[in-house]
């Protein structure tokens, strides 16, 4: 008790102390503590005067002292830090975390009124008045800004240039997209923003000189009834021949090894390409193909800027290239046409690097992983990326199921990309994306500590490509991967032995799968601005659906057919995960979560393989279970593992919803509530697995859980803590042993 009192005096205290920062200021200054806004108009709209008023409290200068609460930390811990030492733990937390006062004597209230007058100008309100004063209390001091508006003036007509120079054309033809409306209030930052829409039309025909400032926008004839205003948009008379003229595009030259050190054009020694030229002062260090894809302007067109930058975004996507120096040149000073030229500085070309990476596994195992990666940027002088990496990685579970059994594995992949479509169809993609064809071959070995050790091959042919900035695609011909065991320990066999669940079993059987898949991902979470963005991504998988079909291959029917000597699977797969976002405030968000996927297993299978197949549980899925120990359908776990071996509870089909709230709490902790509901089922029903069936049933038997949790969110690495709660389980709760699950994760769920 006693204890408890002094903490609570110490507390007070430094409140106390807190509230008196008044009393070190400057003899006769007064701190000033903030402005505020008083219109006088009382014909103007709430709505409009609250939007005004943020607005302008944005503008006002200097801000006053920072609080937190009531209190005005960083300004205390400045007063009682002060020091005349250039060093020291004073120095360094009065410089920190410190903050000077800001003094009421500091307030420049005719240049604030100015500002904020010239501001409501701009926003339609030319006839607005402000002044500024001074209101003070004590050592404190606030300032006043009074505020006629006076009306808004709205557009009544917005004309453009009816001239027939081409540039007057060109203008006219933007009229259409305008974003300035008839009606609209008159607003300067619409106005630039207009100029900027303008400009950009123009440089797709082909006026490379010409700039946003080059157009003016008046308002003219103010006396118009219902304060109305005409607009004209035109050309400023003092703008130059070149910026009206359109130019055409003559030469392009590309220099694939350029140095600073190179001063010299040496254009008698380009070598013509198609249409572009090549000169390389190291001959054939890039051969002159791979430019096809890259230079999307052609002599004799209009210069187009989607073009210009689109070229500039495909030489970097190339992968050789370091830096990328684009330059356009008059042919002559009376010519309308124009040279390019792109300089290209190389990567060194091999590359030897080392990654040691932290991360999260869908099994909810916390690990390392350690790559040494070499790479030669451009193998085959066609700017083909070959990779080969070994890794080694180990990982554990922290809050401990399945028996705690650790996982390692160790291997290699070599992957090589091409920097275009390898087809025999021709492919045209036009747009900032370089479309790639990749070709991958792998080696692992997996070791389940005491349990088994696996051998997995595998190997892929296909293709990236980039539709938009949203939208992208993967489509693989043919994705192969064989799964073998190597060795299984006694403890494992014994599991199978006294387990029903036949999920042990399937771990360690041979796993053949060989076809094509399909990914298609749309997303607009990158744009920042938005306030509701989404992720999409749907996935197809295929295994061995054409030749099981021509084989007859029926495994019900004891008809088991073989590849390489070994039966193979196959099945159709399809997954699909949505995401929403939704801001509620600069930092604190809403995110959702659904995922519905099926795999049918069929012909030479009547499971999926264990790779292929869908789990649920764990820190990115069911907060509130262990990872992977739900499902399928009602089976319990538990009751499933007499032997107190709890094996990976898979199925065919997974449906999933998750919901989160992630407040932002204080500099780059954030807080999460949650909510997640799901399950997995077999597509096929198991003797040894009752209730383990997808069926009409399937909303009544979906586990869920709520829970709360933080994120220290520092960028480059989210450090995850979440407590989920269990509320409901598929099965009879009465053998559940978990009422709490604590998770440690490394990024976030979703």
């Amino acid at each position: 008790m006693t204890k408890n009192l002094a903490y609570s005096l110490i507390i007070l205290a430094l409140f106390a102390s807190a509230c008196s920062t008044t009393k070190d200021l400057p003899a006769g200054q007064k701190l000033y503590t903030g402005a505020e806004i008083q219109f006088t108009d009382k014909d103007l709209p709430k709505s409009e005067k609250s939007i005004l008023k943020s607005d302008l409290q944005g503008l006002l200068r200097p801000q006053p002292n920072s609080k937190i609460g009531p209190f005005r930390f960083k300004l205390y811990v400045y007063q009682k830090t002060r020091t005349t030492k250039t060093k020291g733990l004073k120095h360094w937390l009065n410089t920190k975390f410190g903050e000077p006062p800001v003094l009421a004597s500091s307030v420049d209230l005719t240049q604030n009124s100015s500002i904020l007058q010239n501001r409501l100008q701009n926003r339609s309100y030319f006839q607005a008045q402000v002044s500024g004063d001074t209101v003070g209390k004590n050592r404190t001091a606030k300032a006043v800004y009074t505020v006629s508006a006076g009306p808004s003036y709205h557009y009544r007509n917005i004309n453009f240039p009816t001239g027939s120079t081409p540039l007057d054309t060109a203008l006219a033809a933007t009229a259409a997209e305008t974003i300035l409306k008839k009606g609209d209030q008159y607003n300067l930052d619409n106005i630039k923003a207009e100029r900027l829409r303008i400009d950009a039309r123009l440089k797709e025909k082909g006026f490379y000189y010409f700039a946003p400032e080059d157009l003016i926008f008046s308002a003219y004839d103010t006396t118009i009834a219902g304060h109305l205003i005409d607009a004209n948009m035109k050309v400023k008379d003092e703008v130059s021949n070149r910026a009206r003229q359109q130019y055409t595009i003559n030469k392009i030259y590309v220099y694939p090894n350029y140095s600073l050190r190179d001063t010299a054009l040496r254009l008698d020694s380009a070598e013509a390409y198609r249409w572009y030229n090549i000169v390389d002062r190291r001959r054939r260090t890039v051969r002159p193909f791979v430019f096809k894809n890259t230079v999307l302007l052609h002599p004799g067109e209009l210069y187009n800027r989607t073009d210009h930058n689109n070229s500039l975004n495909r030489f970097i996507e190339l992968g050789p290239f370091k830096f990328v120096k684009n330059r356009f040149e008059d042919v002559s000073t009376d010519s309308s046409k124009l040279n390019v030229f792109y300089f290209l500085t190389q990567y060194p070309r091999k590359t030897l690097s080392f990654d040691a990476l932290v991360r999260t596994t869908s099994a909810n195992y916390n690990g390392t992983q350690l790559n040494i990666n070499w790479r030669h940027r451009n193998a085959f002088k066609g700017a083909e990326a070959l990779t080969v990496t070994l890794f080694g990685s180990t990982d554990g579970q922290i809050a401990a199921s399945n028996g705690g059994y650790a996982l390692s594995q160790v291997g290699i992949q070599t992957t090589l990309s091409w920097p275009r479509f390898i087809s025999p169809f021709n492919f045209k993609a036009d747009n900032a994306f370089i479309p790639r064809t990749n070709a991958s071959l792998g080696y692992s070995i997996i070791n389940r500590s005491q349990l088994y050790n696996l051998s997995s091959f595998n190997g892929s042919f296909g293709y990236q490509w980039r539709q938009n900035a949203h939208k992208s695609h993967e489509l693989n011909l043919l994705s192969v991967t064989y799964v073998k065991p190597a060795s299984v320990s006694q403890i494992y066999r014994d599991s199978i032995r006294t387990t029903p669940n036949p999920a042990l079993k399937h771990v360690i059987e041979p796993q053949f799968t060989f076809g094509p898949t399909y990914s298609y991902t749309y997303t607009n979470t990158t744009e920042t601005y938005r306030t509701n963005t989404v992720f999409y991504n749907g996935r197809v998988g295929l295994s061995g659906n054409l030749l099981g079909i021509l084989s007859g291959a029926d495994t019900i029917g004891g008809k088991v057919k073989t590849l390489f000597g070994t039966a193979y699977n196959q099945y159709v797969k399809l997954e699909n995960e949505f995401r929403f976002f939704r801001k509620l405030g600069p930092k604190s968000t809403v995110a959702a979560r659904l995922i519905a996927s099926a795999g049918l297993p069929y012909g030479n299978s009547t499971i999926l393989p264990y790779s292929q197949q869908f789990f649920i549980g764990g820190a990115n899925s069911l907060r509130g279970f262990r990872a992977r120990s739900i499902g399928p359908g009602t089976v319990n776990p538990l009751a499933a593992n007499p032997n107190g071996f709890i094996g990976d509870q898979s199925g065919d089909i997974k449906l999933e919803a998750n919901l989160e709230y992630r407040p932002h709490l204080f500099s780059i902790v954030y807080g999460a509530i949650f909510f997640d509901a799901g399950n997995v089922w077999n597509a096929k029903s198991y003797a040894t697995l009752p209730g383990g069936t997808f069926n009409k049933n399937f909303y009544k038997q979906l586990a869920t859980d709520v829970g709360a949790g933080l994120r220290f969110d520092a960028s480059v690495l989210v450090l995850r803590t979440d407590f989920g709660f269990p509320l409901s389980r598929p099965y009879n709760s009465d053998t559940a042993k978990d009422k709490v699950v604590f998770n440690l994760a490394i990024g976030y769920p979703f």
